[in-house]
């Protein structure tokens, strides 16, 4: 009885998550440091979780979350884990509206199919993009630059024995599984990208639009889709979705000399499905300011080869390491640029690290777990801010 009504007054007066939701534990919300926000360890319903996220941009443009507990509003109904990283490009509303919206969408729709599935996601995606469209339409007389905001998708979501990983443009999930023949823990990519980097992009694109040779363009050695983006498929970029979009008073830089029949980019995610082993150990899902320095392999040895606790912290550390080798520059010099500058460095970087359980996982299909939500932080702005630039200036920070 005494324990009921402790759990009672903790649910009252605990702490919120920045989702708005009562959690528990005396960092629930994570920690900043400088231009670094991270929760170096967490418990999920699935196993326990790291999370770290580093900003360059002037405004934090990669968002993120993780959600754990409940997938659906039935009662009672499947326990599971949720994560997402949202990697946005021309400003944040895009990839703060997904954070906003695609848990919500797919915990509606598992309800109403009752139960996971790659079809309850195909919805949620296609849901958050209607609904930013939406946004953009009631915006866009005021706003017009919001149609040339967009965000890749990165999704990925546990639920009995299941891991799916849905994704739109270049974040990534890679898997890391350990092999008994060798000992060794190997790095095996779920996700599919979407860059016209490869050439599998490529001709998709040119297969989609075979009237039009300039679909893809190599524009200062990088190709691009029309010149512009290097994604294929994102949520928003309406500009390159909806023709009436693609006009005055848009900037001239966003807009095509040409109009267009069908869309140029596509909303429609790749999905993977895998059933869970137990010589699965862990997942990363990170944005491609990750991938940029390290791959796949690299990240895998770096998470197995140490502690868990802070392990994402220690992804990003590297990662920027890195970037400061790359411009011949110490790492402890690259730490005192402030955000804006910093992106001339390396880009905003997200990663989450979720150790694969599977004693939990084959118990939280439909029991309760510990409930968690919780957001990727970076420094505090007003949630519509569109300050210009300001002055750099010398920051402080131990990471």
């Amino acid at each position: 009885m005494l324990a009921a009504v402790m759990d009672y007054f903790r649910s009252c007066w605990g702490p919120r998550s920045p989702a708005g939701h009562r959690v528990r534990g005396s960092d629930v919300a994570g920690r900043q440091d400088g231009l670094l926000w991270y929760k170096d360890a967490g418990q999920l319903v699935t196993g326990e979780f790291s999370m770290a996220v580093v900003q360059a941009n002037n405004l934090l443009e990669d968002q993120s979350q993780v959600e754990s507990g409940a997938l659906s509003m039935a009662e009672p109904g499947p326990q599971g884990t949720f994560i997402g990283v949202y990697d946005g490009h021309g400003g944040p509303e895009t990839a703060r509206f997904i954070n906003d919206h695609m848990f919500h969408h797919l915990r509606r729709f598992a309800t109403e199919h009752k139960c996971m599935s790659t079809d309850v996601i195909r919805k949620a995606f296609q849901a958050t993009e209607e609904g930013f469209l939406s946004l953009v339409s009631k915006q866009w007389s005021l706003k017009p630059q919001i149609a040339a905001v967009g965000s890749c998708c990165l999704v990925g979501v546990i639920c009995s024995g299941t891991l799916y990983v849905a994704n739109l443009g270049d974040s990534r999930a890679v898997l890391g599984r350990f092999v008994k023949s060798t000992g060794e823990v190997v790095a095996t990519q779920l996700s599919s990208e979407h860059n016209a980097c490869y050439e599998e992009v490529r001709q998709e694109l040119q297969a989609s639009h075979p009237d039009d040779p300039q679909i893809v363009v190599l524009k200062h050695n990088v190709w691009r889709v029309k010149g512009l983006i290097q994604i294929s498929r994102s949520i928003g970029d309406v500009y390159l979705k909806r023709p009436e979009y693609n006009r005055e008073p848009l900037h001239s830089k966003f807009r095509l000399r040409e109009t267009f029949k069908r869309p140029i980019l596509s909303s429609e995610p790749a999905i993977a499905v895998h059933q869970i082993q137990p010589n699965d150990h862990f997942v990363i899902f990170a944005s491609d300011g990750l991938w940029e320095h390290l791959s796949n392999q690299e990240a895998v040895d770096l998470v197995q080869n140490n502690p868990r606790n802070g392990i994402a912290r220690r992804l990003v550390k590297v990662a920027m390491q890195e970037a400061a080798k790359k411009r011949e520059m110490r790492y402890s010099d690259l730490k005192k640029i402030d955000r804006g500058v910093r992106r001339h460095f390396h880009d905003d970087i997200t990663v989450i690290v979720v150790f694969l359980d599977s004693n939990a996982i084959s118990k939280a299909n439909w029991s309760r777990g510990p409930s968690v939500s919780l957001r990727g932080g970076g420094v505090t702005l007003p949630a519509n801010s569109l300050a210009p630039f300001s002055a750099p200036t010398v920051l402080s920070s131990t990471y």
